[in-house]
């Protein structure tokens, strides 16, 4: 795979992580994945549906879709590379609390984290 497998015309998934909806669940940051569009959770959520994403599909390059951020993470290599602009939306909606979503979010979420 190389940083051709980037498809910078699919949108992203949605506005959070459908895993963490579907489990009534949350997250602390979001990740898009850069060649399907998928946006799943970071590492220190709970979750970590982001990596599961890359271990189960081999899509290896993820984008922050987290607002004011545009770093790409290639997972195989575990370094940060250089990535084209993506299909907007670029994040979640800046009103979306961190963590999120609302309502969701236990108290104690800090010593849930990893």
């Amino acid at each position: 795979m190389s940083l051709d497998d980037i498809d910078p015309t699919v949108p992203p998934s949605g506005e959070g992580c459908a895993d963490c909806d579907d489990l009534g669940g949350w997250w602390v940051h979001l990740r898009r994945c850069a060649v399907c569009g998928l946006v799943r959770c970071c590492d220190t959520s709970p979750g970590q549906h982001a990596t599961a994403h890359f271990r189960s599909s081999g899509h290896r390059y993820v984008r922050s879709f987290e607002p004011g951020e545009e770093w790409f993470w290639d997972y195989v290599d575990g370094d940060y590379v250089d990535g084209p602009a993506l299909a907007p939306p670029e994040s979640r909606p800046a009103t979306q609390p961190v963590p999120g979503p609302a309502g969701r979010v236990p108290a104690d979420w800090r010593a849930l984290i990893h």
